[in-house]
């Protein structure tokens, strides 16, 4: 794994469960260590100076939820030792509420805001928009290009491939490994996929997986990625399903299923 983030750019962490995101994390947070290598952050080893400079917002968020928003805030003030900026409105509105009893979307804000708290120079949010409604996602992604532009660095993790384009540039693991890295449009390449143009899409679909292909679903629409088209009709053909093929160019999604594909054929037994 190599991995850098500078002043003032989005770096995406991208990766299946169990690939070693957030492990990578701990690392920069200081609270794992590195077997072999050498992790650096802000030019040395992390530690709790390093600490005072970075931001985190973890997937738990890392609330207090029977404290309340106000509460919550004041502590970490107190921890970093500064006042911070005064709460945004939707915040102020709910300050003497008990975090627990807040939707998700109001803790996340709360969460990043906390992150925010003391100026930090690199923020790493683990999963910042899980489970929260597309405005509020939105909202969050202005905040960190906001901070972007102001010369922070921000490290994010997302499964939400839309997102993946709001960032700089891409790093992608697998199985504790890096395995791609880019923007999206080097990443993607000229990989291309097969669309598949058929009333029984389910009956695809089964087909499809059946053979081996990797397949992906988007409502009612099947494609198989980095696959010929003559290898998609003839897997739909041998289970007697009509369609039509169609070559595309590949999504970031697919190309991320090929990607995993491909480091699973290459990990060690």
């Amino acid at each position: 794994m190599s991995l850098t983030v500078r002043p003032g750019e989005i770096v995406g962490l991208i990766g299946a469960n169990g690939a070693g995101k957030t492990t990578l994390i701990r690392m920069i947070l200081g609270l794992e260590a590195a077997n072999v290598g050498t992790l650096a952050v802000f030019g040395g080893p992390p530690s709790r100076q390093t600490r005072r400079r970075l931001g985190y917002m973890p997937q738990g968020l890392g609330l207090y939820r029977e404290l309340s928003v106000r509460e919550n805030v004041d502590f970490v003030a107190e921890a970093f030792d500064v006042d911070g900026p005064p709460l945004p409105d939707a915040l102020a509105a709910v300050a003497t509420r008990q975090v627990g009893a807040l939707p998700l979307g109001l803790q996340r804000r709360l969460a990043f805001h906390c992150a925010l708290l003391h100026r930090p120079e690199l923020i790493v949010l683990d999963e910042p928009t899980s489970g929260v409604d597309p405005l509020a996602r939105t909202r969050l992604w202005d905040t960190i290009h906001d901070q972007a532009e102001t010369g922070c660095g921000v490290l994010v993790t997302t499964h939400y491939m839309e997102e993946a384009r709001q960032c700089t540039r891409l790093v992608i693991m697998s199985r504790g490994r890096l395995v791609a890295r880019g923007s999206v449009d080097d990443i993607i390449g000229d990989e291309r996929a097969v669309a598949v143009h058929t009333d029984n899409w389910a009956g695809a679909l089964t087909a499809l997986t059946a053979a081996g292909l990797p397949v992906t679903l988007a409502g009612r629409s099947v494609r198989v990625a980095g696959a010929v088209a003559a290898r998609v009709q003839e897997a739909l053909a041998a289970a007697a399903i009509p369609a039509a093929t169609t070559a595309v160019p590949a999504t970031l999604e697919e190309k991320l299923v090929l990607i995993e594909q491909t480091a699973r054929q290459e990990a060690p037994t």
